[in-house]
């Protein structure tokens, strides 16, 4: 039998009662308050230590230094040339006078010294006695008289053109036509920097055909007078002289003959690489850190205390990255690797930047 009190219940019920209308409500109010205080501490007073602390510097301000030492330097030039067939002989008349006769047509292939026409030219008049009226002598002119002038082949070939036809009057030097000989030759430009890098006149190159024969020595190498680089840069035969750059600096053409036995077209891409010498156990250093490129210049010599000092130098040969010292540094030194003040990147350092002062900063 289970005995139950009468008042038990209600006893219960007045404690949840309780609970409901003032316990949770004031719990429920506390918590909203501490959320938005938490807010407000969020929107203004946010803690800034550790976003202070990674916006602080982490840089590091250096420069770059090497140490002088010797090797061995070659001195090749290599350019960007084109081949072109060398330019057609003109044909010129050899006397004032007629076609008399033309031997050799247009389109024919031609020896040194073949006889493509003559030319009927009329001898100075001569004078001569005969009687008078009356029946004294006096002198008279002579029936003309002619010669004729034979017009030559000026070298082997084609007779790519005759512009003369029989009977057609002629004077001494007129063009009379075109012989275009079977021969070529390979065309570069030469830029002022690179000029500087020839220290004397070379007499040949090795030219490399793109898609053609084996590389071959290409003789009988001339310098042209400087020319303007964005200008016609073509050498004889109508090449466009190694593909010049459009800055307008002065350049000059570099021509050499390409041998008889190499088979070749005109407009064909070529590279040719110039041998301007080489020496071996030398002093060199980057020519990052010289000022001036030629002959003579500039370095920043750094001491044990770190102290830097300018010394002039001799220069030698240079392969555009690397220059010999004849005089000046002695191996072992130690020398900034960049003029100060040349912005420039640091090769292989990502982030690193030489700033104009001649430090390097590096980030990260």
């Amino acid at each position: 039998m289970v005995v139950q009190c009468p008042g038990a219940g209600l006893k219960d019920w007045g404690v949840v009662g309780v609970w409901r209308k003032w316990i949770f409500p004031i719990i429920r109010v506390v918590l909203v308050a501490v959320v938005a205080v938490a807010l407000v501490k969020l929107a203004f007073f946010p803690d800034r230590a550790e976003d202070d602390a990674a916006l602080q510097p982490g840089g590091s301000l250096t420069q770059p230094e090497v140490i002088v030492s010797t090797g061995t330097i070659t001195n090749d030039l290599v350019l960007s040339g084109t081949v072109n067939a060398d330019a057609a002989v003109t044909v010129k008349a050899t006397g004032t006078g007629t076609v008399d006769e033309i031997f050799i047509g247009a389109g024919s292939t031609v020896t040194r010294g073949d006889k493509i026409f003559d030319i009927k030219v009329e001898n100075p008049p001569a004078v001569v006695e005969a009687p008078g009226p009356d029946g004294q002598p006096m002198s008279v002119p002579a029936e003309p008289t002619y010669r004729f002038e034979k017009v030559l082949a000026p070298a082997d070939g084609v007779l790519t053109s005759l512009d003369v036809i029989e009977g057609q009057p002629v004077t001494t030097g007129a063009a009379a036509g075109k012989v275009a000989p079977p021969s070529f030759n390979v065309t570069a430009t030469l830029s002022p920097e690179q000029q500087y890098r020839l220290t004397q006149q070379p007499s040949e190159a090795t030219v490399a055909i793109t898609g053609g024969p084996a590389p071959f020595t290409c003789t009988g190498l001339t310098i042209g007078t400087p020319q303007t680089a964005s200008g016609d840069g073509g050498g004889d035969g109508g090449g466009d002289g190694g593909r010049p750059s459009d800055t307008g600096a002065t350049a000059a053409t570099v021509r050499c003959a390409v041998p008889g036995d190499v088979r070749v077209f005109p407009g064909l891409a070529a590279e040719v690489t110039i041998q301007a010498g080489s020496a071996e156990n030398v002093l060199i250093i980057p020519t990052t850190a010289v000022k001036g490129g030629a002959e003579t210049g500039v370095v920043w010599v750094v001491d044990a205390e770190g102290a830097q000092t300018e010394r002039s130098v001799k220069l030698g040969l240079s392969d555009g990255t690397q220059v010999a010292v004849a005089e000046g540094l002695a191996e072992g030194d130690t020398i900034l690797e960049f003029v100060p003040g040349a912005p420039a990147v640091v090769p292989g350092m990502d982030g690193c930047e030489l700033l104009p002062d001649g430090s390097q900063v590096c980030l990260g």
